[in-house]
C-alpha cells in the first residue's frame, strides 16, 4: 500500500485549534492500516487535483486508525481550504503511504521545535522520546494559545521540559537557551514549523556538529544556484533532452512524454525521487539526507537540477 492508493473511511473531523482540524481515517472493512514510525506522512488525495501531504499524528501503536490535522491557510493553494469545507465524518478519500523523510534517529538528547501546525510531526516524536526515558526538550510556538493544537496531548507526555510559547503573550521562541551552548554528545535537533522558525533554527545551531538538525519545511527552501541549461539523459527510454534554464527538470521529461510518480513539485514530500546514474547534482529539495547528497545517486527531478554538462537519470 506504501505505493499505491487505497481508500480510507474518515472516522471523525474534530477541531483541535483555531482554524485546525483533526481528522481520524480508518481501514475499511475492519482491515489494518500500513504500520509507520513518528515523522511519516501519507498523500491524501482531495478531488480536483488537489494532492497533499499531511504527517501522522496519532499513535503508531493503533494499527486501525491514522491521525492527520490541517490548518486551514487562505493564502494557500486550496487544498486545506477543501479539507475544511469538505471532508466530513463518513467520507471515503484515496490515501497513499506512509512514507518517512522525517524519521526519528536514536540519540542520547533531542530538542524538538515546532510551530504551529508543524507540531504534528513532533508529538509522536516526543512519545517515542518519552518511551525510551530519553532526555527531551520541545519549544512550541504558535500565534496565539487558542490557533496552538495538541497542547493537552503534550502536557501529558511524561518526563523532559515543554515550553508552550504563544507569541500574543511571550513573543517569539527562546532559541538561546538550548540551542547557543555547547551541544552535548550524540544529540539532535528535530524542527518543523515556518520557513522564517526554520532559518532561526539553523542560525541558532550552526555551531552544531553536521547532520545533528533535523528539519521539516511546510513550503520549499528558497531556491539557490544558476538554475542554467543542461542535458539529461534518459537511460531506459533512450532519450536525450534539453533541460533550458529556469525549467523544471520535471516538467521537460514530462514533456517527452516520460511519466514520473510525483505530487507536491515543490520539492517537500520526496514522491518523484529517481535514481542517477551520473551528473553533478544541485540538490534544491528539502527531502534528502546529506549522505543521500554525498552518494549523488538519487534526486528530486521537480526542484533539483544538474550543474551542466550531462545528467543520466535510470528512467
Amino acid at each position: 500500500m506504501t505505493g499505491t492508493w487505497t481508500t480510507v473511511a474518515v472516522e471523525s473531523v474534530q477541531p483541535c485549534a483555531t482554524d485546525v482540524v483533526a481528522i481520524t481515517l480508518a481501514a475499511a472493512g475492519g482491515m489494518t492500516l500500513p504500520s509507520w514510525a513518528p515523522g511519516a506522512h501519507i498523500d491524501v488525495d482531495l478531488g480536483a487535483g488537489f494532492v497533499r501531504q499531511y504527517s501522522l499524528c496519532g499513535d503508531p501503536d493503533d494499527s486501525g486508525r491514522w491521525r492527520i490535522a490541517v490548518l486551514r491557510e487562505a493564502a494557500g493553494r486550496g487544498g486545506s481550504q477543501r479539507v475544511h469545507d469538505l471532508v466530513r465524518a463518513g467520507d471515503r478519500l484515496p490515501v497513499r503511504g506512509p512514507r518517512n523523510h522525517f524519521p526519528l534517529v536514536d540519540a542520547d538528547r533531542y530538542v524538538f521545535v515546532a510551530g504551529g501546525i508543524g507540531i504534528t510531526p513532533i508529538l509522536p516524536m516526543l512519545r517515542r522520546v518519552a518511551a525510551l526515558n530519553r532526555p527531551w526538550t520541545a519549544l512550541y510556538g504558535g500565534r496565539s494559545r487558542n490557533s496552538m493544537a495538541f497542547v493537552d496531548e503534550l502536557r501529558a507526555v511524561p518526563g523532559g521540559e515543554l515550553q508552550i510559547v504563544p507569541q500574543d503573550e511571550s513573543g517569539l521562541l527562546d532559541l538561546v537557551t538550548p540551542l547557543g551552548g555547547a551541544p552535548g554528545e550524540h544529540s539532535v535537533v528535530y524542527c518543523c514549523g515556518p520557513e522564517a522558525l526554520i532559518s532561526a533554527v539553523e542560525r541558532a545551531s550552526a555551531h552544531w556538529p553536521a547532520g545533528t538538525l533535523h528539519r521539516e519545511r511546510f513550503s520549499a527552501p528558497p531556491v539557490t544556484g544558476g538554475g542554467g541549461a543542461f542535458d539529461v539523459v534518459l537511460r531506459r527510454s533512450g532519450v536525450r533532452l534539453t533541460v533550458p534554464e529556469h525549467v523544471p527538470l520535471l516538467d521537460v521529461i514530462e514533456s517527452a512524454g516520460i511519466a514520473v510518480e510525483n505530487s507536491c513539485r515543490a520539492g517537500i514530500c520526496g514522491t518523484c525521487q529517481v535514481r542517477v546514474c551520473s551528473g553533478e547534482l544541485d540538490h534544491q529539495d528539502d527531502v534528502l539526507s546529506d549522505d543521500e547528497r554525498d552518494r549523488g545517486d538519487v534526486m528530486l527531478p521537480c526542484v533539483s537540477r544538474a550543474r551542466g554538462g550531462i545528467l543520466v537519470l535510470d528512467l
